[in-house]
């Protein structure tokens, strides 16, 4: 009877679409940022814009605005892959973040090439779409803009953005990357041509690499990460 119950429970599992605790890699403990590192300018390393505050990965250039682009990247690359991850912003902050994925640290350029999935918390209709910096690229690839301009005319219908944690759900697979925002989608880029180009293949980034949480060039951010969940797709 007790082998039925257990069995019946699976098949309701299934069915709701929930997934085994199993199938998902935690990339965050919750106290240290083990499994990450700091990639930036030398003069930006050691000034601990990333830490671990209240359970959650904490950028905080607040009042220090003196400073580059500042990663933290993740030590492991993964290539097709759903990953989920909560994140909130806060009011007294004007910055922007992002979450890169198949991404590569150029250390003689101090450039973090591969696409990024926005998070934007003054202008919260943008997170979720899809920004690439890899050098060559630099625009928005969803929506495909020629640059790095963009309006709210093109913010995802329904887009939903609380004040306290949203989650931000990111497929990656073959060209295609989707994304959903609080179970909106932002985001359904099919990127023949374009991740898979000859700047991407340059740079070794777009189709594999690292997941990357980005501080942006000169700017006051105070931004949480928490409950980063990884699992591959096929």
């Amino acid at each position: 009877m007790v082998k039925r119950c257990a069995l019946i429970a699976a098949g309701v599992a299934l069915i709701a679409g929930a997934l085994p605790a199993a199938d998902w890699i935690s990339l965050f403990d919750g106290r240290t940022l083990d499994g990450w590192h700091i990639a930036a300018k030398p003069a930006d390393r050691d000034r601990g814009f990333w830490k671990v505050a209240d359970g959650a990965i904490t950028c905080d250039s607040r009042g220090r605005t003196d400073h580059d682009y500042v990663w933290l990247i993740s030590e492991r690359e993964y290539g097709d892959f759903e990953l989920r991850v909560k994140v909130r912003g806060f009011r007294d902050s004007t910055g922007n973040s992002g979450v890169q994925v198949r991404s590569r640290y150029d250390e003689e350029a101090g450039w973090l090439h591969g696409p990024q999935i926005d998070v934007h918390p003054p202008a919260p209709w943008r997170t979720g779409l899809i920004y690439d910096e890899t050098r060559g690229v630099q625009r928005w690839i969803f929506p495909s803009l020629k640059n790095w301009e963009i309006d709210e005319s093109h913010a995802p219908k329904g887009w939903k953005w609380k004040a306290d944690w949203n989650e931000l759900r990111i497929v990656c697979r073959g060209t295609r990357i989707t994304t959903r925002l609080n179970g909106v989608l932002a985001a359904d880029l099919n990127g023949d041509g374009i991740l898979d180009d000859e700047a991407h293949r340059k740079h070794n980034a777009g189709l594999n690499g690292h997941i990357a949480l980005q501080l942006h060039s000169k700017d006051d951010l105070y931004i949480q990460y928490k409950d980063l969940r990884l699992r591959p797709v096929e």
